[in-house]
């Protein structure tokens, strides 16, 4: 391997640190690389051509009292594979927001799990005294990566390989501050890209899209009985799906400047259709829950097809034996939140709405073939998670047609990444590609590149690209066909 250190950042977390999303898998890098001629156990395959692109929150100072894992700088990590060869990048994203810090040499605004009268700046986003971290997703849209935060920030852009950074996008202005949402979609086929904004200001939601070329192109208010707190959104041929889930700020509470999350079981979740390029809204209802992420939506004759996991409990109460972190992170977990592949079908025709789960297994974090976004598809690559900790320890190829589930398990101290799909150049089938995810190895301190047939998972990878350093655990990826 060859490497260099681009640069290196002072930090003033604690030497002893023993946070448990500050250490193990979830242990911060203070360094930036560049990296080459990378050690590979296996071999690369040379049909391999792209860049798999990962954020992760990454922090670099200390929260004034309370850290939650989300809080944590952007942080990306770029590897480009071609002629059976790879290299590695990793950079910050240089948000506003820590370039103030970086000047201060300290956290200047309020965490998750902090009271917004601790910031000693004002933030932005839907919840307001954040920072905007850029921390919880990318997308690679007109030829930049995007990196956004699920609290609607700026999206700032990068170049996908280099992960040079070039400002934000232009058109942040023509939406009256409120900022995009993390989990904007790209449908490959044709290149527009779909976002939603929400926020605690009448109508509370708004819907937009952009050409390939970066422009924008719509944006629609979807307006909403009051603040919500939505996660995701999918999308079909013709339509855009939003939601608005049973579970958001307490009205009462938020009245007196508390952001506390209540789940309203006797509401229904409601959706949102929405032709893709602005129009009349459609809304239907289906069982209370929350959903962190979709997996995939399509078009069935009349019907809009719409899968994603299904939380059983989104709002778990403490356990008894339960320490201070235990209840704090509880919403981390997803057995206690019990997260189940799900399927919803909305009747244009009718109106009606039917839904059921497409497997028992605890799992969440898709990911699919990007061809088939918002098309039929037939796979899906998710992940598990060890009860009581939010990391990933194995990935499941789903097949949501048969139900058929092809398991990965990592060795005990061993932790991947939300894998993502890439397929050959000329593919014969939806899963003739590989399967990629970057690991952490906590026994070896050691992290790698895993490179699966996505034909074969359960066989293990066939190739393992080392990096230059442990990296952290985080959250989204995504794949960038060269």
């Amino acid at each position: 391997m060859k490497a260099q250190v681009h640069r290196l950042f002072a930090s003033d977390l604690p030497p002893d640190d023993d946070h448990p999303y500050r250490t193990g898998a979830w242990r911060p890098q203070v360094t930036e690389w560049d990296a080459w001629d990378l050690d590979v156990t296996g071999e690369i395959p040379a049909d391999l051509t792209g860049t798999y692109l990962r954020n992760t929150e990454n922090p670099l100072f200390a929260n004034q009292r309370t850290y939650h894992p989300f809080d944590g700088d952007g942080m990306l990590h770029s590897m480009t594979f071609g002629s059976g060869e790879a290299r590695y990048v990793n950079r910050f994203v240089r948000t506003t927001g820590l370039a103030e810090e970086l000047a201060a040499g300290r956290s200047l605004y309020a965490g998750i799990a902090e009271s917004p009268t601790i910031a000693e700046r004002p933030g932005g986003g839907a919840r307001g005294f954040m920072k905007d971290a850029a921390s919880t997703d990318v997308v690679v849209h007109a030829g930049q990566a995007l990196a956004s935060f699920y609290q609607c920030g700026e999206l700032y852009r990068l170049d996908p390989v280099s992960l040079e950074q070039d400002g934000t996008v232009p058109w942040l202005d023509q939406l009256d501050n409120w900022g995009v949402s993390a989990h904007t979609k790209v449908d490959e086929n044709t290149g527009e890209l779909l976002f939603f904004s929400y926020s605690k200001q009448a109508p509370y939601l708004r819907y937009g899209t952009a050409g390939p070329d970066g422009s924008l192109t719509c944006v629609q208010d979807v307006p909403l009985p009051g603040p919500r707190l939505p996660h995701d959104m999918a999308f079909t041929e013709h339509y855009a799906i939003l939601n608005d889930c049973p579970l958001f700020w307490d009205p009462d509470r938020l009245a007196r400047g508390i952001h506390a999350n209540r789940f309203y079981p006797d509401l229904p979740t409601r959706f949102a259709i929405v032709p893709r390029l602005g129009g009349e809204v459609r809304w239907f209802e289906a069982d209370p829950t929350f959903v962190l992420h979709w997996t995939n939506a399509y078009e069935d004759g009349d019907e809009i097809v719409l899968d994603g996991f299904f939380q059983e409990d989104p709002a778990p109460g403490p356990c008894e034996g339960d320490g201070p972190n235990e209840r704090l992170f509880r919403f981390l977990d997803l057995h206690r939140m019990i997260s189940k592949a799900h399927r919803w079908r909305f009747n244009l025709a009718s109106g009606r709405t039917t839904e059921e789960h497409l497997s028992e297994r605890i799992m969440e974090f898709p990911a699919i073939n990007g061809r088939y976004g918002g098309r039929p598809y037939r796979y899906s690559y998710n992940t598990v998670t060890p009860p009581g900790w939010f990391l990933f320890n194995g990935l499941v190829k789903h097949d949501v047609v048969t139900g058929v589930e092809s398991v990965v398990d990592l060795p005990d101290g061993v932790f991947c990444s939300e894998a993502v799909f890439a397929p050959r150049p000329s593919p014969i089938s939806e899963d003739d590609g590989y399967v990629l995810t970057f690991t952490m190895d906590v026994n070896a301190d050691r992290s790698e590149c895993w490179i699966f047939d996505a034909q074969s998972m359960s066989s293990g990878p066939i190739a393992r690209v080392v990096l230059p350093e442990r990296i952290s655990s985080g959250t989204h990826a995504c794949w960038s066909p060269a």
